[in-house]
């Protein structure tokens, strides 16, 4: 029995960390920047599509993704408060008639009853274009430096993600226990309030 725990052990160890990498996406840089009308995180997320979900987008199929990022003031005397959250999501679709791909980007979730409200939009001639701009989180606003404060480092949590509940209900079902489709990660780190340069 022991040696049988043993092997179980062993077994996690070897593929537990390979089945957590195999996600593919990180935060490979987070700063948080001081500007005229007040504090801006920038972020940029790596990942790469899997087939089977770049195969979706080539039928039109629209792709949600949701960046979303929180502040917080250390306190020594009881948890850190939450003084700021901010959320961005961003809808890539294909669109067959131009033959180019289409990105909208919103403070708000983009569905397809309620319209695309007030977003960005942006046309890209390849694919690789439009992920570069999916993957590039620019100056998503925290707050005004008054509320978060310019002194000392502040703990910030970033997440980003694939939210596969905006896909159709077909998709939704024969995703599961499907990695591919699992595209997120998330990154905790303290960060100083830079100067604009």
């Amino acid at each position: 029995m022991a040696l049988l725990l043993l092997g179980l052990v062993l077994w996690l160890g070897v593929v537990w960390p390979v089945a957590a990498q195999s996600r593919g996406a990180s935060v490979t840089q987070m700063r948080l920047e001081n500007g005229d009308d007040g504090v801006y995180l920038s972020a940029t997320v790596q990942f790469e599509l899997p087939t089977l979900v770049e195969d979706v987008l080539d039928k039109g199929i629209a792709l949600h993704f949701v960046a979303e990022a929180e502040l917080y003031r250390e306190r020594w005397y009881w948890t850190d408060r939450k003084v700021a959250q901010v959320s961005r999501y961003m809808r890539l679709a294909y669109q067959p008639l131009t033959r180019r791909w289409r990105l909208n980007v919103a403070p708000v979730p983009i569905t397809g009853n309620a319209g695309f409200g007030v977003s960005l939009n942006q046309n890209f001639d390849s694919l690789d274009e439009a992920l570069d701009a999916v993957k590039r989180i620019g100056r998503l606003r925290l707050g005004d430096v008054a509320e978060i404060g310019e002194d000392g480092q502040h703990p910030v949590v970033f997440r980003f993600r694939l939210d596969t509940t905006q896909l159709p209900r077909p998709f939704q079902i024969g995703m599961v226990g499907q990695s591919e489709w699992d595209i997120a990660t998330e990154r905790s780190v303290r960060l100083a309030v830079e100067k604009p340069r």
